[in-house]
């Protein structure tokens, strides 16, 4: 493979979509598509000709257990790193025997303490769905000249897939130790805020944020809001988004003050709080001291970027 292949091919693994990284790591291996099948089939897993040619066109994607499996085969096959294609399917698109959307996990999957946030959003009653997946999300984190986060900034494009959906809830996770009492709500576009709930002992808030008109089935909203940090004891090192329902694209940038600038970062994702992380891969500093991710079609995880400072 060339150089310029392989870079090629790295990229497009960490954007997507999957058709196209399909196609590209296919390309790459120099593999006819009968090649592919047949090596497939030696490993156990049979899909035909038709559906390897729809699934690197984007005309299909796998969407049954044996097609993922089939997908799981493809790396090892492709020579990939493991989860590199599964990762970009995203979540599984409803269908009329699955009414109620893309899968989800609860939130208390993805935040620790789990029972903090169970109670929580206790006060919050509603729903376990909350009827909304995100087509877009694009969040601004600032990092301080004290090297302690700032404030956050997100600009959010939802779909709904129930009807009567009229608000969404924003958790906030502030760095140990920080006092959430003093942490800013703003509800910025097509929102106002509603309801906030606080624990002080874990970091944690949760703010209602509602919407300017009830959504239908389909119907998609863009919001603007963000969160005023409140200094934390020691210096921020990571930020993490988690999604409960996977979403269409995410990017995170991370802004640095120019007296405080790390010596490092990286990106990486997992699928539970604590767990190795299933892809990592560093980052460089641009000229205005910011690195930035891009995930898309991403299923359930917890996607981040950490940094050092020494």
């Amino acid at each position: 493979m060339q150089r310029t292949d392989r870079a090629d091919l790295a990229t497009v693994l960490r954007t997507g979509p999957f058709h196209l990284a399909l196609r590209t790591a296919i390309a790459a291996r120099g593999l006819a598509l009968h090649r592919v099948r047949q090596h497939l089939a030696q490993r156990g897993v049979h899909v035909g000709l038709t559906s390897l040619s729809y699934w690197q066109q984007g005309r299909r994607r796998p969407e049954r257990a044996e097609s993922l499996r089939a997908v799981a085969a493809l790396e090892e096959v492709l020579d990939l790193p493991e989860h590199s294609l599964t990762r970009l399917l995203g979540p599984r698109r409803a269908t009329p025997a699955d009414p109620a959307g893309p899968p989800v996990r609860p939130y208390r999957d993805l935040i620790v303490p789990a029972a903090a946030v169970d109670d929580l959003l206790a006060t919050i009653a509603g729903p376990r769905d909350t009827g909304l997946h995100t087509i877009t999300h694009i969040e601004r984190v600032r990092i301080g000249a004290d090297r302690r986060m700032v404030r956050r900034d997100s600009q959010h494009a939802l779909r709904a897939h129930r009807d009567g959906i009229d608000r969404y809830l924003a958790i906030y996770q502030g760095d140990p130790g920080c006092d959430v009492t003093r942490v800013g709500v703003r509800a910025e576009e097509n929102c106002r805020p509603g309801r906030i709930r606080r624990d002080a002992a874990h970091d944690l808030l949760v703010a209602e944020l509602l919407l300017d008109r009830r959504l239908r089935t389909g119907d998609t909203h863009l919001l603007g809001y963000g969160f005023d940090d409140a200094p934390s004891p020691g210096p921020s090192s990571e930020y993490v988004r988690g999604f409960n329902s996977g979403a269409g694209q995410y990017v995170l940038q991370v802004t640095f003050h120019p007296a405080a600038l790390p010596v490092r970062c990286h990106r990486f994702a997992l699928r539970s709080p604590g767990e190795k992380p299933y892809e990592t891969e560093e980052l460089t500093l641009d000229g205005h001291h910011c690195v930035h991710l891009v995930g898309t079609a991403l299923r359930p995880c917890l996607l981040g970027i950490r940094w050092d400072w020494e």
